[in-house]
C-alpha cells in the first residue's frame, strides 16, 4: 500500500499591501486553476489540511470552489465527508523579524517604502535584502536574535509532517495547503539539501506549486517537485509568480 502527499505553496499573496497574508487576485486565479486542474486529472482530496495562515485557507477555499463547480459538487462533500484540519506546524517562520534582525530601520514600513523607491529594481533590492536576512538566520550564529531559530524551525515543519503520515497511515492521501518555508524544509530532510544552498530551492517555488511526497510505512520518498502544469496550462505567463 502506498499514499500521496500534496504540499501546495500558496497562491500569490499581497506582497507590499499593508497586510501580506492576503491572497491577491492573481493568487485566487492562481487557486482556482488549481482546483479546475484536480477536477480534469480525476485527483480526490480525502484528507485537507493548511497552516493557520489566511493566504493557506483562501488558497484551499478558493481551490475546492473551483473543484466543486468543475467536477460538481460531489467533489467538495467527499472532502467534508471525510477531514478538514489545521495544523500550525505548517505555517511559514517570520519573515518579517528575519528582516528586521538585520535592518531594524525597516520596522517604520516608510523608511523601507523609500529605500525601495530609490532602487532601479525594487523587487529585486528586496529580494537581495531578504537573502541576506535568510543567511544570517539559517547560518546559526545570531540565534539568540529569534523567537524560532533555523533548526527550530526545521523540527516543526517536520514534525507537522510527520502527524500527517500517522493520520493517513499508509493508504490515505492528503492536500496540505501550506508556505515555501516548510516545503523546503521537509524536501532538505529528504534530499539531504545543504542549509547553505535551501534556500535557492525556497527561491524557485511558484505559488500553488505542488509538490508530491510518496509514502509506503516506513519510507517516504519525494515524486515531484514544484509542479505548476494548471497553470501552464491556461498559457499565460502572468500567471506564474514567486512571491
Amino acid at each position: 500500500m502506498s499514499a500521496a502527499i500534496y504540499l501546495v505553496r500558496h497562491g500569490q499573496a499581497s506582497f507590499g499591501a499593508a497586510d501580506y497574508d492576503q491572497l491577491s487576485a492573481l493568487g485566487l486565479r492562481q487557486s482556482a486553476l488549481l482546483g479546475q486542474w484536480l477536477a480534469q486529472t480525476g485527483r480526490h482530496i480525502p484528507l485537507l489540511i493548511t497552516g493557520s495562515h489566511r493566504r493557506h485557507q483562501q488558497s484551499s477555499a478558493a481551490c475546492l470552489a473551483a473543484l466543486s463547480l468543475a467536477d460538481g459538487a460531489g467533489a467538495v462533500n467527499a472532502v467534508n465527508a471525510h477531514q478538514q484540519l489545521q495544523d500550525r506546524g505548517f505555517d511559514e517562520f517570520d519573515y518579517q523579524q528575519l528582516l528586521l534582525r538585520l535592518r531594524p530601520e525597516f520596522a517604520e514600513r516608510a523608511v523601507l517604502a523609500a529605500y525601495l523607491a530609490q532602487q532601479e529594481n525594487p523587487a529585486r533590492a528586496f529580494q537581495q535584502i531578504f537573502a541576506k536576512a535568510v543567511a544570517r538566520w539559517v547560518g546559526g550564529k545570531h540565534d539568540a536574535d529569534y523567537g524560532e531559530t533555523w533548526s527550530q524551525f526545521k523540527a516543526r515543519c517536520n514534525a507537522a509532517l510527520a502527524r500527517v503520515l500517522e493520520r493517513i497511515g499508509g493508504a490515505q492521501s492528503a492536500w496540505v495547503f501550506t508556505s515555501g518555508g516548510p516545503i523546503s524544509a521537509i524536501c532538505q530532510q529528504l534530499l539531504a539539501i545543504p542549509d547553505q544552498q535551501i534556500f535557492e530551492l525556497n527561491w524557485s517555488l511558484v505559488n500553488t506549486g505542488v509538490t508530491k511526497l510518496q509514502y509506503r510505512p516506513g519510507r517516504l520518498s519525494l515524486s515531484y517537485l514544484n509542479s505548476f502544469a494548471h497553470l501552464e496550462s491556461a498559457r499565460d505567463a502572468t500567471l506564474v509568480s514567486y512571491r
